[in-house]
Parts: structure tokens; sequence; C-alpha cells
């Protein structure tokens, strides 16, 4: 998709048929679609606005994300709320240590056919079976039960005895975390890790929020919110993003970003050979791309900056930079790294 595409419309509409709109027309509406969502959300969250946009980018892009935060900061809140607003199906999943991976995919059952008396294996759907999915505090699971879901985000089908059965679109999950309780956690695998592409962080609000927070949650206030997208729109929006222009050097920043966090890897600064175990995978260039795409539509412009990119490093890296042993002695986290990093990697001298 051309500058000059998104910017003139397409040919004539058939005869008795409804016209086609230019991809032009489309950024626009999706544009509008995003605000409005942005709005709804925040008629029940207050703050937040970096997280809300992430979420919104997930959504935008097709891509599952994990929402880290202490308890009691409205992770779940924002992912039901975005359920509501795109009338979508949505399903939370409480995860615990007993949890089973049937009670996740579903699972056959014998049946009776009243008709013929003969018994047969019926399959009944689990939770998963949904548009949103919430993995509520994915790590208080053990890793059998959190892989249960791998299939899930990146085929969208479920196999169960050797039958797959495909889930609806559009398909996501968000799963949550909570970073400051371990006893009893099962931190998920690295390469699990890397299928998120965000990994959102809600923080504590500044005091003027967390009052406004306080004072309407005590009170009668219930807002009403409103449809804003159906999910055939979404998949038509999912599409566009993809069509969506990215230049060579802003695709090389990408990549560049991606290698020069791996130790040993040429280029990499010292830092990075010092303080990184692991660096991001080809994944995070990918959603680098995509993310920024998403994110150029959504603030009104055609194509994908630098800026982007780079705006998108810290929740496409921070679960994708593992920091060594030495990092960690001296209390340097993988987001210190990724911000360092990104600083360090030099700009193209064309951004565009």
């Amino acid at each position: 998709m051309s500058d000059q595409d998104l910017n003139t419309g397409g040919g004539a509409a058939a005869v008795a048929e409804p016209p086609e709109l230019s991809d032009g027309d489309l950024a626009g509406r999706m544009r509008e679609a995003a605000e409005r969502i942005t709005g709804e959300i925040h008629k029940r969250i207050i703050g937040q606005e970096q997280a809300v946009e992430e979420v919104l980018i997930s959504l935008f892009v097709g891509g599952n994300s994990i929402i880290t935060g202490v308890p009691g900061l409205a992770k779940t809140m924002i992912v039901q709320t975005l359920s509501e607003v795109l009338a979508l199906r949505f399903q939370r999943i409480q995860f615990t240590p007993d949890l089973m991976p049937s009670d996740i995919t579903g699972t056959d059952i014998i049946q009776e056919n009243p008709e013929t008396g003969k018994r047969n294996l019926v399959f009944v759907p689990g939770p998963v079976f949904a548009n949103i999915v919430l993995a509520d505090e994915i790590n208080r699971t053990p890793p059998k039960t959190q892989s249960a879901l791998l299939e899930a985000m990146q085929e969208h089908q479920v196999t169960v005895q050797g039958r797959t059965y495909p889930l609806p679109e559009p398909y996501f999950v968000f799963a949550t975390q909570n970073p400051i309780e371990l006893e009893g956690t099962y931190p998920l695998p690295e390469a699990q890790l890397d299928r998120f592409l965000f990994n959102i962080i809600i923080d504590y609000l500044p005091v003027d929020q967390e009052r406004e927070v306080v004072r309407s949650t005590t009170s009668d206030r219930d807002p009403q919110l409103d449809n804003v997208l159906s999910g055939e729109e979404l998949l038509e929006f999912q599409r566009l993003v993809r069509r969506v222009p990215v230049s060579e050097p802003v695709l090389a920043y990408a990549v560049e970003l991606a290698r020069r966090s791996r130790p040993g890897e040429a280029g990499a600064p010292d830092f990075v050979n010092e303080q990184v175990q692991y660096g991001a995978s080809v994944r995070a260039a990918q959603f680098s791309v995509l993310g920024g795409k998403a994110r150029a539509l959504m603030h009104g412009r055609h194509h994908v900056a630098i800026e982007d990119v780079q705006a998108l490093a810290l929740p496409i890296f921070r679960h994708r930079v593992l920091p060594n042993f030495q990092a960690q002695s001296e209390k340097v986290d993988s987001e210190a790294i990724v911000r360092r990093l990104i600083e360090e990697v030099p700009v193209p001298a064309s951004r565009m």
C-alpha cells in the first residue's frame, strides 16, 4: 500500500453495490474508531493512557499481549471493558495451580444419542473458544497448562484427541501477571513469552488520578458503554495495517535494534555483551514493524516512522531481553538495557 493508495480513492463501484472504500478512507475510519474506543474505555478507566494505546495496537495488529502490574490497577477491567466496547465474546480464565489443559481447551465427553441409543464422543469447547480470552494470573498455573494456550495463540486453533477445531475470529489472548508475588508461581518460559506482542506495564497513577478513581468507584456512577466496532470491521482494519508501507531505513532500524540486543552479535554494544544473557528474537523486529504500522495509522500517518519503532521498543523488548547474573547483581533490569539500546543504536539519516 503506497501513500498514494492511502490518499486517493479506488475505482468506480459496481452498479447496485455499495462503493468499495479506498485504503485512505479505511485509514480514516480506523483512526476514528481508535479515538472512539479510547473514549469509551476512559469512561471506566482513569488514566493509563499508554497502556490503553498499547492494548489498542495489539487489537489492530491481531497480537496477544501480557499485562503486568500489581493488584488493583485495573488490568482485568481494561480487557473486560474493551470486549464490551467491541461487542465481542469474552471469556476470563482464572489460572490456578490445579487448572488442567482440558479446562482451557475443552474435552470429549461420552453422550448418548436419544434417537439411536448409541454413545458417541462429543467435543465440549472450553473457555478458549471466545474472541477475547483473558488468562488471569497466567503465571499461577504449571507449564503444562500454560502451554495449552500456545497453539491457540499462534494458530488460532485447538487440537484435542487428534482433531483440530478452529477458534472464532477475531481472536486475542491477553494474559495478566502480578510481578510482586513469587511464591506459588511458575514464570513463563522465554519461548512462550516471545509469542506475546507486548508486555504492557500498568503502574500506579498520579495522585490526582488516584483520587478520581477512589471518588468514582465509591459512588453510584455506572457509565454506559457504546459499541464502537464490529468483529468484521476489526478484521478489515487488521488487513489494512499490513498494507501500510515501511521504508527500507525504518525496516533496517527495527532489525538493527533486535540484532544489537544479542550478546556476541556484530555491532552489539559493550553493555549488551556484559549484561545480557539472551537478546531479542526475530519476532521483536517483526512486531516492531507491525506495531509501528498500527501506531502510525492511529496517529494519522500513512507510513511508519523511526519514532513509531522507538515508542514501542519497551513493550516489545522488555520481555525478550534477558539480563544475566552480572546485570541482576547490579540491579540493572531489561527495561534499563532497552532504554540504553535505543539511545546507542544509530538512527538512519532518513527517518521515514
